[in-house]
Order: structure tokens, then C-alpha cells, then sequence
């Protein structure tokens, strides 16, 4: 059977790989704080007897585009957008420290703030963030939130841990969506990032973008599977000749 087969295979596995990451990214094209998910492939030569004239389609590390999303106002004290490489800090359902860029904040029936997936909110001490009952809530720019109940004064709730990762410190999108650190080590509070109140970020994905990326991804699939078919049309009339000599 002609080793074709095999290298066009690992193509036709990248590029399903490709097209399933896009259709991924343009059905969160609206979700807020979304980060696009990027495909990386590399070409790997296949080692044996002869030339190296065939290489293998091999996943990379894949990663997420970093660059922010469009900042849309709501007028909603509650919506938070992050600015600039700031992550707001949430608890997640594993108990570690987990990071979003998704700032519609909610008040729970128990009180506490948490994020639209119901995920405690944690301030600078790792402290969920209790909201008294009736309260008017207010978010800073620098993340600090009070509440005013009534006529009287407002009351300080603590400030939203905010991170800024880095080259050093680079964060990766885990399982549940969430984002954590790649070394499973908690990131330092950053006293100089900011948010802006009352407004909230959109998906970084490029729905055009995405689009054209399917079509060319559906395309590249098709020129895999052709070299298979002809792959397979070739081992056929071999296995024909060697029949006639025989």
C-alpha cells in the first residue's frame, strides 16, 4: 500500500482539526469577553530509507488571540470591561483561581458577586465578595466595589483581584472555558490595571474572518481526501499488474 496514505491522512486530520477550532470560534462570535482559539500546525519530515520527500501535518501548541475585543457601554453598574491585558480573577468549580474577561457580574441570591458562569468573584485576599441585601453596587476603575444601601454612606466590599499576565507568566484556556495559569501557580494582583464600569467587551473573533477560514479548511480537506482516493486508485491497479504477471 503506497505510504501516501498516510501523510494525506495526517493532512485531512489537520484540517478537520481547523475547521471544527473556527466553527468553534464563530459560535462564540457573540459570547462576551471570548477569546478566539488559534490552530498552529507544523510540518514534520518523515525519517526512513530514501529521501525524506514526505512530511507529516503534526498539531502545535496551540494558544489565543490576545488582542481585546470591542468595548460596547450597557449603562449597567454591574458590567465591567477589563482594560488593556487585565483579567478580572474568579473561583473556579475545582476551587483554584481562574481568570475571564467576561464582566457581566451578577449578584447571587446567597449575596456574593459572581461572573455569568455563577462563578465567585475573588478580591486581592482570594475572598468571594458578599453584596449586603438591596444594596447599590458600584465598581471602580481600579476594581474596588462598594455598596450604598439606602440613604447611607458606601461601604467598601474589597477590590477585584485584577491580573495582567505576561511573556513570563503566560495563562492558557483550560477545559471549562476558563483561563489559568501554565504553571498552575496563581498570579500576582496587578494594583495598576484598570476597568471601565457600565460597559462590557465583545468576542475578539473576526466573523469574516473565521468564515473564509472554514471555506479554506473545507477545500484543504477535499485535497486530502483526493489523495487518498488516488492513493487507493493506485494501490488497485498495481495489485491488478502483479495479478497479470503472476
Amino acid at each position: 500500500m503506497d505510504r501516501m496514505i498516510y501523510t494525506a491522512m495526517t493532512g485531512a486530520t489537520a484540517a478537520q482539526h481547523r475547521q471544527q477550532l473556527l466553527a468553534h470560534n464563530l459560535a462564540n462570535v457573540s459570547t462576551t469577553g471570548f477569546r478566539a482559539e488559534l490552530a498552529t500546525f507544523r510540518a514534520v519530515p518523515v525519517r526512513g530509507d530514501g529521501a525524506t520527500t514526505r512530511v507529516f501535518a503534526l498539531e502545535a501548541t496551540a494558544g489565543h488571540l490576545d488582542a481585546p475585543g470591542p468595548v460596547n457601554p450597557t449603562g449597567r453598574p454591574l458590567d465591567v470591561a477589563a482594560k488593556g491585558g487585565a483579567w478580572f480573577t474568579v473561583q473556579g468549580l475545582d476551587g483554584t483561581e481562574a481568570y475571564t474577561r467576561a464582566g457581566a457580574f451578577e449578584v447571587s441570591p446567597d449575596g456574593t458577586l459572581v461572573s455569568p458562569q455563577g462563578l465567585p468573584v475573588l478580591t486581592d485576599g482570594g475572598a468571594p465578595i458578599t453584596v449586603p441585601a438591596n444594596a447599590q453596587v458600584d465598581v471602580a476603575a481600579d476594581g474596588t466595589v462598594s455598596a450604598r444601601v439606602g440613604g447611607a454612606a458606601a461601604q467598601n466590599l474589597g477590590r477585584i483581584k485584577l491580573v495582567t499576565p505576561g511573556a513570563d507568566t503566560p495563562i492558557a484556556r483550560s477545559e471549562d472555558g476558563l483561563f489559568r495559569p501554565k504553571d498552575g501557580q496563581p498570579l500576582e494582583a496587578d494594583a495598576q490595571a484598570r476597568v471601565q464600569s457600565g460597559a462590557l467587551e465583545g468576542s475578539n473573533v473576526n466573523p469574516i474572518e473565521a468564515m473564509v477560514g472554514m471555506i479554506a479548511a473545507a477545500r484543504q480537506f477535499e485535497v486530502q481526501m483526493k489523495m487518498l482516493q488516488n492513493g487507493e486508485t493506485n494501490d488497485r491497479s498495481a495489485a491488478q499488474l502483479l495479478s497479470l504477471n503472476g
